[in-house]
């Protein structure tokens, strides 16, 4: 049903609450609502009063004005702000648009309270939503429950000694590139300056540094997390240093972030953009790749995005070549094999900044179209990177005809520089270690018009996935790791990260959740 009845709700609100009106824990401890909010009780009697669902009229009557309605300017604002059209499809019950941690606070100990006691109904059930360019219908947005749009919290700020960044969920990597490019400082963070940060950094996050630094994640010094129950508490290795380590790669199972602080360096225009040649030319790339991928050392300042797309009707190949290195260094030896391929369709490469080049690809990847991401890692073969291209193009004949189709498979190295950064004193969840060896991240990302689309591209995308894995298992080259902020609706990223991984992070939902709540009221992304 839509909405619960109210004398029936009132009912579960009487039998499952002590006389002060404060829900108790599983342990037995009350948990009181955050300062200067009315008890429980009240709040449920207030929101009778008032039209809609229980849990949304509840948040009214606590929030006012932040929690937005169908038809609305402020819902209809929230709904086209995500990047895919599966999630602009999607219809809350209501948004809740905080401006403060406060009201982040407060928004979760509403619903986390009246999910308990409504046995976790679909109307109290929530999606919180940062940048929202994750293509899944459901991941940032909650149908016939409620979405809370962090959209507001855009808050930058730079630490006296430069060494620090903190930022806003709200914010996109654009909205901190362009605060930081005029001051010298980078931080590392996502490559698409559209791309929100919070599903980045709590994914893992590559970024254009991960040669010098590792994940997005591993540079982080402090998460401010609004826990189940809305406590707020700030997260790092001295504080909470499991829950600390739980938030690098274990998404939305935790809490919600509010601010993040992260490391920051001197940095200044360095050399990048695009090149686009023919098809005719991917043996000389495929070579090219793994000359790169597997030099030893590897040069950490290289960053690579090797594209093969199909696009009306043809393959072509889209490399983005970036060169961290200040002062800049144009056309650098590490990049010659890539750029002495001829010919050249469109060449865009120059000296510019972080803000610039993540605009240029963003350009790429307008919103409001159909996506999906679905992806694995293997290790480094050329014969290995050949077929998987094989049975894109397989898979690709059945729904080649689909309107606006793009359909892109990325390969990106993914080394062992990278994925040890992570150290025992700075851990992150994602499982990889030297041991894994040289990898390459595979992505096949591809957006299209039409909803009656949807099923023949899927099963396609899968198509190519199930081809792509046996290949690498056959080649003896396949790796369990499952990239999350690339991974499809049915991959299991959490699996991915290895048993030990799994185990820790289900054992730190426990310890801090005991009820669950962002195991069962939050069902968006992937759960633990």
């Amino acid at each position: 049903m839509k909405y619960l009845v109210w004398p029936a709700f009132l009912t579960i609100v009487n039998i499952s609450f002590v006389a002060t009106s404060e829900i108790l824990h599983e342990r037995g401890s009350p948990i009181p609502p955050p300062a200067g909010l009315p008890s429980l009780s009240d709040i449920v009697a207030q929101a009778k009063r008032r039209p809609g669902g229980t849990c949304c009229a509840a948040l009214s009557y606590v929030l006012g004005a932040k929690v937005a309605y169908p038809a609305s300017v402020s819902y209809l604002g929230t709904a086209a702000s995500y990047w895919s059209t599966q999630e602009q499809e999607v219809t809350p019950n209501c948004v809740v648009k905080p401006t403060t941690t406060k009201d982040v606070s407060v928004a979760v100990f509403v619903l986390s309270s009246l999910s308990v006691v409504t046995n976790f109904s679909d109307e109290c059930k929530f999606a919180v939503k940062g940048g929202g360019h994750t293509p899944q219908r459901g991941a940032a947005n909650q149908p016939a429950g409620v979405t809370i749009d962090l959209g507001a919290l855009k808050q930058i700020t730079v630490s006296a000694d430069r060494k620090k960044t903190s930022f806003g969920p709200g914010n996109r990597w654009g909205d901190i590139y362009t605060v930081l490019d005029p001051q010298g400082l980078a931080i590392p963070g996502g490559r698409v300056a559209e791309v929100g940060t919070g599903g980045l950094v709590t994914g893992g996050g590559v970024s254009f540094f991960s040669g010098r630094v590792g994940f997005v994640c591993d540079s982080i010094i402090n998460y401010e997390l609004v826990l189940p129950y809305g406590k707020v508490v700030n997260v790092n290795s001295s504080s909470f240093p499991d829950l600390f380590k739980a938030l690098k790669g274990g998404s939305n199972n935790f809490g919600v972030v509010t601010r993040f602080d992260i490391k920051s360096f001197e940095s200044g225009p360095f050399w990048g953009g695009q090149v686009l040649y023919p098809i005719t030319t991917m043996p000389q790339h495929v070579a090219a790749f793994v000359t790169l991928a597997g030099a030893q050392p590897f040069d950490e300042y290289a960053a690579l995005f090797h594209n093969i797309v199909y696009i009306e009707g043809n393959w072509l190949i889209s490399n983005y070549y970036e060169y961290t290195k200040v002062p800049a260094e144009p056309y650098p030896p590490t990049f010659k094999p890539f750029t002495d391929i001829q010919p050249q369709l469109l060449n865009t490469m120059r000296v510019s900044n972080l803000t610039d080049f993540t605009v240029e690809i963003a350009s790429a990847v307008p919103p409001g179209q159909r996506a999906l991401f679905i992806t694995l890692t293997h290790g480094l073969s050329a014969d290995l990177i050949t077929e998987i291209y094989q049975a894109a193009d397989a898979a690709l004949q059945p729904i080649k005809l689909a309107a606006g189709l793009v359909y892109a498979i990325g390969f990106q190295p993914l080394l062992t520089g990278p994925t040890t950064k992570a150290t025992a004193g700075n851990p992150n969840s994602l499982g990889l270690d030297a041991s894994d060896g040289n990898l390459v991240l595979t992505v096949l990302n591809l957006t299209w018009k039409l909803a009656t689309d949807d099923a023949a591209i899927e099963a396609a995308a899968n198509a190519w996935l199930k081809a792509a894995k046996a290949a690498s298992v056959k080649a003896g080259l396949s790796n369990e790791f499952v990239y999350l902020n690339y991974a499809a609706p049915g991959q299991d990223p959490i699996t991915g990260y290895g048993a030990a991984n799994k185990a820790n992070l289900r054992g730190v939902s426990q310890k801090y959740d005991r009820d669950q709540i962002f195991q069962k009221a939050v069902p968006g992304a992937f759960k633990l």
